[in-house]
């Protein structure tokens, strides 16, 4: 315990990782206050405010979004759509010529990929973004009437949508680029994290609090056995 006060210590001793930390801990906040700020035009009292039920698909992206998913925010579509692009550009240097090549090519390379990568998170976004005020903001009645019939409204909508989408982005590369550990990652992790205790108040609140317990321990064992 004493090693690790003093290894807190260090940490803040050393001014370059002290200003990193700072960097981080700034974008992480806006990328949380962002997952509260609802679309305008949207009801958010008629939308869920839990994160959505465990064990669903609204669960699963509301926790990998922070909330914003589930709170129609102008973050809702999250870093999911670029990890998709992501993704695919990796499967297509396996497959595509052009993309291998770009893939040998070096740092230069990389820029060119990291470039398709958000051109294609644009697209994957433009496609998502109807899909989702469709099928789940206007699905809970969210959605007044007098915006439902405005087509202004609705390109206004995705249009905030994708851009909240490539903000977040931005957000994890700035992470990378001038704070600690992997930008996206962090902003993964931290969005799981803040829905923990929500989890565990509703786990404790459906089964018996010694049965959560033996779960925590198990999950946790097992984990150190792997």
């Amino acid at each position: 315990m004493k090693r690790l006060i003093e290894n807190f210590k260090n940490i803040w001793s050393v001014e370059e990782l002290r200003k990193r930390l700072f960097v981080t801990f700034s974008l992480i906040l806006v990328f949380r206050i962002g997952s509260f700020i609802v679309l305008p035009g949207v009801d958010s009292s008629k939308l869920a405010t839990d994160g959505g039920e465990a064990g669903t698909i609204e669960g699963l992206l509301g926790l990998l979004s922070g909330g914003g998913f589930t709170n129609a925010s102008f973050l809702a579509l999250g870093i999911m759509p670029y990890i998709s692009a992501s993704i695919i550009m990796q499967l297509m240097g396996m497959a595509v010529p052009a993309v291998q090549k770009m893939q040998q090519e070096g740092e230069s390379g990389q820029k060119k990929i990291n470039n398709y990568t958000r051109i294609l998170t644009i697209i994957i976004c433009s496609v998502q973004a109807p899909g989702y005020l469709s099928l789940y903001v206007a699905g809970r009645d969210a959605i007044p009437t007098e915006f439902m019939n405005s087509p202004i409204w609705w390109f206004q909508s995705i249009l905030v949508l994708v851009a909240g989408a490539m903000f977040a982005v931005w957000l994890g590369e700035r992470i990378t680029d001038r704070g600690v550990g992997n930008g996206i990652s962090l902003l993964i992790t931290v969005g799981i994290i803040a829905h923990l205790p929500s989890s565990f108040i509703a786990e404790t609140a459906q089964h018996s609090f010694l049965i959560v317990i033996v779960e925590t321990i198990m999950f946790m064992l097992m984990k150190l056995i792997c």
